[in-house]
């Protein structure tokens, strides 16, 4: 068992980021963080990286100081979104990598046991409290009518979960990635960037505008990328929306039950 290392790179709430060498990091869980939530994570980062996504690999899970932790494949550079607040002018680059990435990860398959999309979008409509029954149930049947898909889907890609280093970028966080339609993964980013923007997650009323124009521009460049999906991607937006709702977040719920009205 090696001994903590002393300077940690960033601390979270499930767990903290240490240095481990020249090429890894050390993700550290705190105790009260369940070990099968931690093996989920190792399966799901694995297959991630090993459907051809740009990805950092994982290498073990280890146990330091009576914590269980993941050695990760060290990932230079910052975030896109401490990149976006530094440099605000270049909204159009950075949304047009963003695209660009989402499109690299929906040409891979994922082809291993994984969450199910229409699944985990299902799950949370049912334990969505803030949806009036009618419109839990007209979006459930919306859902149902839906293509499935057998695509990486992030499940939470936003400017955060991105890694940029000159010309390279990785995706992080993989922990809500599932199997599923490429286009209800974008509907997701537009909520949750919009919803962003709606709300005081951004209080800034000039950032708020920065935000409206990198999702347009995001979205162009995406649909640039992959044309013909426009329409479909406009009918998940009520699905996510509603789906959202069960993550109860408070400065969100008027907006999204908004949103998932819209159906």
């Amino acid at each position: 068992m090696q001994p903590l290392p002393d300077r940690p790179l960033a601390r979270g709430r499930t767990a903290d980021v240490f240095d481990w060498d020249e090429d890894h990091i050390l993700k550290l869980f705190h105790n009260w963080f369940p070990l099968e939530d931690i093996q989920y994570e190792l399966r799901i980062a694995r297959a991630v990286h090993a459907s051809g996504v740009k990805s950092p690999a994982v290498r073990e899970l280890v146990q330091v100081d009576g914590r269980n932790g993941l050695i990760y494949e060290r990932v230079r550079g910052d975030s896109m979104l401490t990149m976006f607040q530094r440099k605000p002018w270049m909204v159009f680059s950075h949304a047009r990598m963003l695209a660009r990435l989402h499109v690299q990860m929906h040409g891979c398959v994922f082809d291993v046991d994984v969450p199910d999309q229409r699944r985990k979008l299902d799950y949370k409509l049912r334990h969505a409290d803030a949806l009036p029954t009618p419109l839990k149930t007209a979006l459930s049947n919306s859902l149902l009518s839906l293509p499935e898909g057998d695509r990486v889907c992030h499940g939470d890609f936003h400017p955060a979960n991105v890694l940029v280093d000159g010309s390279n970028a990785a995706v992080i966080d993989w922990i809500d990635a599932s199997r599923g339609n490429p286009l209800a993964d974008v509907a997701r980013t537009s909520i949750i960037l919009l919803g962003a923007a709606a709300s005081l997650q951004v209080p800034n009323p000039l950032l708020k505008v920065f935000v409206r124009t990198f999702h347009s521009a995001y979205l162009r460049e995406y649909f640039r990328l992959e044309p013909g999906g426009y329409e479909e991607y406009r009918r998940w937006l009520p699905i996510v929306a509603g789906a959202r709702l069960s993550e109860n977040i408070p400065e969100l719920e008027k907006w999204l039950v908004k949103q998932a009205g819209k159906i």
